[in-house]
C-alpha cells in the first residue's frame, strides 16, 4: 500500500500499528467497527469485500483476523485484534460487511468470541446444546480431541 494511504490511516486512527512480519495492521478492539467503516467507505480505500474473518488461540490471547479486499485498488489488507482470555468480546462488523454475519457466528461457535451487536449470534456449525468451543487450545472433549498414543 502506498505511503500516503498508510499515513492517512495513522492520522485518522493513531492506535493502529503495522506488524511487518505478519503484513497486517493490529488495532484495538474498540476501534474495529469504526476502522472497518472507514476502510469500506473512504474513497482512497474502498475495501468493499470481507474475504475472511477467523480467529487463532495463542493460549495467552486470542487473535481475530479480518482479511479485506479492494477491487478498485486490486489490493488485500489484513487487520488483527488481540483479545485477552477473560474478555473475549468485540464489536460486530455486520453493519459494515453483510458477509461478517456467518463469519462471526462461526468464530463464536468454534472459539466462544462474542461479537457485540451481532443480529443473530448463535451456533452455526454445532448443535445448540454443545458444550465448549472446539478450536480453543484448552478444549478437551475426547470425542473431538485425540491424544497421541505413547
Amino acid at each position: 500500500m502506498e505511503q500516503s494511504k498508510l499515513d492517512e490511516l495513522k492520522k485518522n486512527f493513531g492506535s493502529i500499528a503495522w506488524d511487518d512480519p505478519a503484513r497486517s495492521y493490529t488495532i484495538p478492539k474498540q476501534d474495529i467497527a469504526r476502522i472497518a467503516k472507514f476502510l469500506k467507505e473512504t474513497g482512497d480505500f474502498l475495501f468493499e469485500y470481507l474475504k475472511c474473518l477467523t480467529a487463532v488461540d495463542y493460549t495467552d490471547r486470542m487473535e481475530v483476523i479480518y482479511e479485506l479486499y479492494s477491487f478498485r485498488l486490486n489490493l488485500g489488507m489484513k487487520l488483527k485484534v488481540n483479545l485477552v482470555p477473560n474478555d473475549l468480546k468485540l464489536p460486530s462488523v455486520t453493519s459494515v460487511w453483510g458477509a461478517a454475519d456467518w463469519f462471526e457466528r462461526e468464530v463464536y461457535d468454534m472459539f466462544g468470541i462474542v461479537f457485540e451487536g451481532h443480529p443473530n449470534l448463535k451456533r452455526i456449525l454445532l448443535e445448540d446444546d454443545w458444550v465448549g468451543f472446539p478450536l480453543r487450545k484448552n478444549y478437551t472433549d475426547e470425542r473431538i480431541v485425540k491424544k497421541p498414543v505413547s
